[in-house]
């Protein structure tokens, strides 16, 4: 029977982590860390992810603040605002809920955030960084993935790894952060001609498919770890994974439960990159001072 990967014990103990840093960074400059985020429509389940953020925010010692806007908010005005936060100094991350409606130009918003305040990764900058590893902020569902294979002591380096789902917020930067750890990636997708000669190869397999139950025992190579970043509300109203969690638990060697697995994370990792983003505005700030008193 595999191990379970409890994402929301890791959850708690970085947290507590978080919260020290954040106060020592109130401490210094006199304020929190600040994380903006903004959520346009009343997309029930968007307000659910905003709620659970904002309260990840309480627990780590960040002052957060939710920007609402209704459905038919402009183009223009979600990129004034954010235009408008890029220059505030007090808020050192900007996060835009997702999914938008239709008549927003995603691309835009997502690239009018500063690249110093794009905590979740989005930016074209960040994600591609991930090419070249001088991303400044890795998106935070796949840095959740890699925070829960390194806590298990989980082997990365030579590794076969096969995603499922090529999405550009989790498939793509996921094959890419762990390529750059030296794994063997291979990403499958929607038209994947016969997915399990893929999966059954895979050490570790990651799936962000958005399929329930997708992924079998009979696709799964024994021994594998197997990382299900799914999250799916059956017509019951139970969340389930992309993976048949009963039946591919008894053939892997670890396995991540939905809920309580990667989402927990995620919310995490958006948490470490809004702290890591006001502890480098710290250190520009001080060798600015330390240039104006160079200069006199």
């Amino acid at each position: 029977m595999a191990k379970i990967i409890d994402g929301q014990r890791l959850a708690r103990a970085l947290r507590g982590g978080l919260l020290a840093r954040a106060g020592a960074i109130a401490e210094q400059r006199g304020a929190a860390p600040g994380l903006a985020v903004i959520l346009v429509g009343d997309d029930a389940a968007s307000a659910v992810y905003v709620r659970n953020k904002i309260r990840a925010c309480e627990a780590t010692g960040i002052q957060s603040t939710c920007l609402r806007f209704p459905s038919t908010v402009s183009n223009d005005e979600l990129l004034a605002t954010i235009a408008l936060l890029n220059e505030d100094a007090g808020i050192d991350g900007i996060l835009v809920q997702l999914p938008l409606p239709p008549h927003i130009a995603l691309d835009q918003v997502l690239e009018a955030i500063s690249v110093e305040k794009d905590v979740d990764g989005f930016h074209l900058y960040n994600v591609g960084g991930l090419v070249t590893g001088n991303t400044i902020f890795s998106p935070c569902t796949p840095y959740g993935v890699v925070k829960l294979l390194e806590s298990e002591n989980i082997a990365i380096e030579g590794q076969n790894v096969v995603v499922v789902g090529a999405s550009n917020i989790v498939g793509k930067p996921m094959a890419l952060m762990l390529m750059a750890r030296d794994a063997t990636v291979a990403i499958c997708h929607a038209k994947t001609r016969d997915l399990a000669q893929f999966t059954i190869l895979a050490d570790i397999l990651v799936v962000a498919a958005g399929v329930p139950g997708l992924i079998i025992p009979q696709m799964v190579k024994t021994g594998a770890v197997v990382i299900d970043v799914g999250i799916n509300r059956l017509p019951d109203g139970r969340i389930t994974g992309d993976v048949d969690f009963d039946g591919v638990s008894a053939k892997a060697s670890c396995i991540t439960p939905v809920p309580g697995g990667v989402g927990p994370m995620t919310v995490t990792m958006l948490m470490e990159n809004t702290i890591a983003s006001a502890e480098r505005g710290l250190v520009r700030d001080d060798r600015s001072a330390e240039n104006l008193a160079f200069q006199e």
